[in-house]
Parts: structure tokens; C-alpha cells; sequence
């Protein structure tokens, strides 16, 4: 507090001074050969009454909230407006209660008062912020010089904060904007330069120390086409995140500019999901999400705590995330309504507590075990935890009466070749055969999706870490491809497939072009500033067993069918018969309980090669919803 006393204090004797100067230049401008002896005399009288009434107006106006320093024209408009009520009252009150008999206050001095004490005002203002945030005026030292891509609003709101903010170590030197309208023009003084197709020679005759890209919404085409040509000129680059980091970050963009990740040059058009509109059906009531320390359960419930549920029921087995997710949504989020619970969701026994001391309206069942070489060592723990765990967690959400049941699935359950896979896909049975129950009122939806960037375990992780220790970086083969999605889309689907779902309806989403794993790590390799086969070596490994080498969203005898939403598909096809897959899932667990490896894994290989069909499809189950 004690510096921004100090600073007022500074303002305030300031403003007196010019207050003074004002007042004593308006009586000297309005006579030529002197100011005569009364008016001299009505001058030293009222000097220090001037200034006191005027600094209580600036006062009241809100003057000394302000820096100078942070000037903007709403706080011009304001010092007008502050500046006109204080000489009105000030010349007023000089008028009509003269100090000296007989002499009034001549309204020509009152009006150039007004006049030089409003130039004064906003002069010394913009002065302040101008020695302040020019580069190299005055003694403020210039720090790193970076061109910034993008003169929109974001850019301009970046270019603004660096001059405000010499502590973030950033001059901006120049604008690039692909609006050729914009070339010349100076934003905050600093001038458009010219389009992204000029950036090579630009950054050749300007060489900047960064360059800094400004636009939240640019494709993964225009972010890497930029990294191409600033990596041929030997230049950082860095970005501002995308959408959906924005939202959930903090308010000061210029804060949040970051390296540019292989996340942001992927290519994919991002998923756009109105989250007010489509999560509705969440508000004021009791969601609980499974696995909520998770990659995906952990942005599920930063989304669903910005829509305003009753209360937010957070289940984990894991202590550690488990903690780290309520303190987040607490703490960082102001979200209190959050409830940790440190559970199982494999015991039903369990569950069954939970549900009914909370009585949870919306379930999202994001725990699993995913990680295909561990569930392929360990194939007794992948149907128990994802296949056992799931019919436990349907049956307690039916038995209490929840409202909505949605699912995170995967596209390894498609046509699955492994454990890990398998088991997913018996967790889509699940959902579908409860949404054909017709005496089951609760709505059962799956949603499954690609690879999630930047999720635990992911290959974008492994492929950092090898690049930080010098590689090699290893490639199980050189054709493999993989579909790949960002955390908060994944989230977001998720969501809104729960406003759209019923009746075991399987969503996935439109991922555009499959990656290719080989480029995607020569990309890291490429953002890390070095170059591939030369600083780091990637070695081909050969694909593990069971896994594929290209993934697919929707398997034979499946269709994908459009929804509402543009890039939300569903899955039509039959659905398997309730009673066999519950004996199926009977003798499944009685294998698991016995832990007989062997049997388990063939009893789980033969119902994905015949499973037994119900006379219902999904597009049948569809319409009776609809109707």
C-alpha cells in the first residue's frame, strides 16, 4: 500500500502545481502590458482557493485510481469531463464570492484557465506514458525485439502489454498481418510491416530477437508454414495458446505467450463447442465424475464447474491427483461445491455408498486403465477395471436413479486387436445394451474419440523426454498413423454428446486427416531446434503386439451418421443381446476372481469375434428417443 500512496501523494502535488501554473498563465495571457494592480490582487487571493477546490473535483472524479503510466482514452474522457466541473466550480465560486470588492473574475480568464489547465492535465498524462512505453526514450531499457504476427485484437492487446510491462523483457518492433489494408498503419506505434508471405525478408531485414504469434485462432497450416520460414532464419518463435487455453487462463494475454508446441501445428481445424448451451442440462444439478485426477476427468470437471452444477462429486483412486483437481477447482477456480471422494469405482459396494449418499443426476465414467503394452502384460486388471468396472458403475447409476450416464470410450475399441481395446469395446456393449432396456430410465451414451494430446502417457510426452536427454526417438514403424485430439476438445465432446445422447448412443468425432507418427516426431525434433538423423536420431522399433497401424472411429457393420453438430458423428449398427453379454460378463468376472489369465484373454477374444447380436440397431433405439 505504501508505494501506491506515495504515488498518489506524487500525483496530487503535481496536479496542484499545474493547477497554479494554469491560473497564473490565464491572468498573464489576457493582458498585454501587465495585469493591473486589483486583478494581481484577486490573482494572489484566490491562487491557493483554485487549487483546492480543483483538486477536490479531481478527486471525486477518480483521478488518483489511475497511473499515468496506464492512461487510455477512456481516462482522457475522463479528465475532460473532471477538469470542465472543476474549473466551473472554481470559476464560479471566484465570481460570485470575489475575495476583492468590487472586481470580478473575467470570463476570459476563466475560459483560458479551462483551457491550459485541460492541456496540462492530459499532456502531462500522455507525456508519462509516452516516455514510459516508447522504445528507447528515456532511461527504461529495451528488452528482447520481437515482431508480433497478428494486428487484431489480440496482438494488440499483446503489443500494448509489453509496453506497459517492460518487465516481461519484450520490444516490439513490428506488426505482420495478412490484411493488406493494414500495411503502414502503426498500432500503438508500432508499424505493420507487412503479410506472412513477406515474413522471409522482413525477418532478413529486421532480425528480430522472437517472433511472436498473435492469433488464437490460426490453423495449424498458417502456425507451422510461420515455424518453417523463422526456423530457416534462425529465429524463436513463440505463440499465444489456442481458444480453449485462453478461456481457462488468466486474463493477461501477453503472460501466456509460450514456445510453439507440436500441438499447435497439427493442422487439424479445432472443434468449436458452444459449452454454455450444450451443457444446460448440467446446472444446478449433482455431477459425478470417475477417474476425476485424470487427463480427461480432470478437464471435465474444470468445464463442467464453469457451467454451475449443484455440487461436483470428484472420484479417484489416486490420492495424489485426486487432491492436486479439488484444490484446482477450489483454490484456482472458486468452484467450493467440490467433493473428493477416494474410491474404487471397480467396488460396487462402494459405489453404491456414494450414489446414495450423493445421489448424482449426471454420471461421466472417465476412469480406465488405457495404456495398451501394460494392459497387454497385465490383461486380468484391464477387463476388471474397465469392463467389470463399467457394469458396476451402470448398474448402481440405474438401481439410484441417475438421469445421465456417459461413457469415455476410444477408437482402440473399434475392431480391437488388444486387451486394452477389447475391454473398451465390452464398456460400449454395456452402455448400448442398458440404453435398449426399455424399463431403464436413465439415458446411457458413449463417446469415443483418438489419441489426446498431451494426455499421461501419450506419445507426445515420450517423445519430449527422449528429445531432452539427446534421443534417439523411437518410432514403433514408419507408416503408422494416428487420428489426435487436444484435452479440453476431448472434454468438450464429452459434453455435449451427454445433451444429444440416449439410448446407448456411440458419438465420435469428425478428426480430419490421421497424423503420421514419423512426422509428428520429426515436427518435436524440428521445434526443439534441432534437426532430425543430424543433432537426434529416431529409431524404428517395430509396432507391438496387437497394436495397428492405422486406427479407425467406427468399425465393420457400424456407419457414421451426422448429428447436430457438425463434427459429432454417430455410430449406427446393431447392438449386442443384453442377456448373453450379461452372462458373457459373468463368466469374465469368475475368470478375473480365479485369475486365470489364459482363459480370460480367449473367452474375451471369442466374444469380439461373434458376439451376439439383438434384433435392435442403434438407429431404431435412436428414433423411439426422438419420439
Amino acid at each position: 500500500m505504501i508505494p501506491v500512496n506515495r504515488h498518489r501523494i506524487w500525483q496530487l502535488v503535481a496536479d496542484a502545481g499545474l493547477i497554479a501554473l494554469a491560473w497564473w498563465l490565464a491572468f498573464e495571457l489576457r493582458f498585454d502590458h501587465g495585469v493591473p494592480r486589483y486583478y494581481d490582487t484577486l490573482f494572489r487571493r484566490t491562487i491557493l482557493i483554485v487549487v483546492a477546490i480543483k483538486l477536490v473535483v479531481f478527486v471525486l472524479f477518480r483521478f488518483y485510481e489511475r497511473w499515468w503510466r496506464y492512461v487510455s482514452i477512456r481516462d482522457m474522457w475522463s479528465a475532460v469531463r473532471g477538469v470542465t466541473a472543476a474549473s466551473l466550480v472554481a470559476g464560479l465560486t471566484v465570481y460570485f464570492f470575489s475575495p476583492v470588492a468590487q472586481v470580478r473574475l473575467p470570463r476570459s480568464v476563466a475560459i483560458m484557465d479551462w483551457l491550459l489547465l485541460l492541456g496540462f492535465i492530459a499532456g502531462t498524462r500522455l507525456l508519462a506514458r509516452s516516455v514510459i512505453e516508447r522504445p528507447g526514450i528515456g532511461l527504461v531499457a529495451r528488452g528482447k525485439e520481437v515482431l508480433v504476427v497478428g494486428a487484431g485484437d489480440a496482438g494488440q492487446l499483446v503489443i500494448r502489454e509489453m509496453q506497459r510491462n517492460r518487465q516481461l523483457g519484450y520490444t516490439p518492433i513490428g506488426l505482420i498481418d495478412d490484411d493488406p489494408r493494414k500495411k503502414n498503419l502503426r498500432i500503438h506505434g508500432v508499424r505493420v510491416l507487412g503479410t506472412t508471405d513477406d515474413l522471409r525478408h522482413i525477418l532478413r531485414d529486421n532480425r528480430p530477437d522472437e517472433v511472436i504469434l498473435a492469433i488464437p485462432s490460426a490453423s495449424g497450416e498458417m502456425r507451422q508454414r510461420i515455424v518453417n520460414v523463422t526456423r530457416e532464419g534462425n529465429v524463436p518463435v513463440k505463440t499465444l495458446p489456442g481458444l480453449y487455453e485462453l478461456i481457462a487462463g488468466e486474463s493477461d494475454l501477453a503472460t501466456q505467450i509460450r514456445p510453439v508446441q507440436v500441438e499447435d501445428v497439427l493442422g487439424r481445424e479445432p472443434v468449436e463447442v458452444d459449452l454454455e448451451t450444450s451443457a444446460a442440462y448440467l446446472k444446478g444439478e449433482t455431477v459425478l465424475v470417475t477417474g476425476a485426477g485424470g487427463s480427461i476427468g480432470s478437464e471435465l470437471c474444470r468445464q463442467i464447474a464453469r457451467v454451475g452444477p449443484q455440487r461436483m462429486i470428484l472420484v479417484d483412486q489416486g490420492e495424489t491427483a485426486l487432491f492436486e483437481i479439488e484444490r484446482e477447482l477450489v483454490d484456482e477456480r472458486g468452484f467450493a461445491a467440490s467433493i473428493p471422494v477416494l474410491a474404487d469405482c471397480k467396488s460396487r459396494t462402494k459405489m453404491h455408498q456414494v450414489f446414495d449418499r450423493y445421489r448424482p443426476g449426471v454420471v461421466f465414467h472417465a476412469a480406465a486403465y488405457k495404456h495398451v503394452p501394460l494392459m497387454e502384460a497385465n490383461p486380468l486388471e484391464s477387463v476388471r477395471n474397465n469392463a467389470l468396472a463399467t457394469r458396476a458403475m451402470a448398474e448402481v447409476a440405474v438401481e439410484l436413479g441417475t438421469k445421465r450416464f456417459v461413457l469415455v470410450s476410444t477408437d482402440k475399441a473399434v475392431n480391437p486387436k488388444t486387451v486394452m481395446g477389447q475391454s473398451k469395446a465390452l464398456c460400449e456393449w454395456i452402455v448400448e445394451a442398458y440404453g435398449a432396456r426399455q424399463d431403464v430410465a436413465t439415458r446411457f451414451v458413449a463417446v469415443r474419440f483418438g489419441n489426446v494430446l498431451g494426455s499421461s502417457g501419450s506419445v507426445i510426452p515420450i517423445f519430449r523426454r527422449q528429445i531432452a536427454k539427446g534421443g534417439p526417438v523411437t518410432v514403433t514403424h514408419p507408416e503408422m498413423t494416428r487420428y489426435f485430439m487436444t484435452i479440453p476438445e476431448a472434454a468438450s465432446l464429452v459434453v455435449q454428446a451427454g445433451a444429444i445422447g440416449g439410448r446407448g448412443d456411440v458419438f465420435v468425432l469428425d478428426m480430419g486427416e490421421p497424423v503420421q507418427i514419423l512426422e509428428l516426431a520429426m515436427q518435436m525434433i524440428r521445434l526443439s531446434g534441432k534437426d532430425p538423423e543430424r543433432d537426434i536420431d529416431i529409431r524404428i522399433v517395430g509396432s507391438r503386439p496387437g497394436e495397428k497401424l492405422h486406427e479407425e472411429l467406427w468399425g465393420e457393420g457400424e456407419t457414421a451418421v451426422p448429428t447436430m453438430h457438425p463434427k459429432i458423428m454417430r455410430v449406427s449398427g446393431p447392438i449386442v443381446d443384453a442377456v448373453w453379454l450379461q452372462e458373457e460378463l459373468a463368466e469374465l468376472e469368475r475368470l478375473v476372481r480365479e485369475g486365470e489369465t489364459l482363459e480370460a484373454v480367449s473367452r474375451l477374444a471369442t466374444m469380439m469375434r461373434a458376439p451376439r447380436l439383438a434384433g435392435a440397431t442403434k438407429d431404431t433405439l435412436s428414433e423411439q428417443t426422438l419420439s
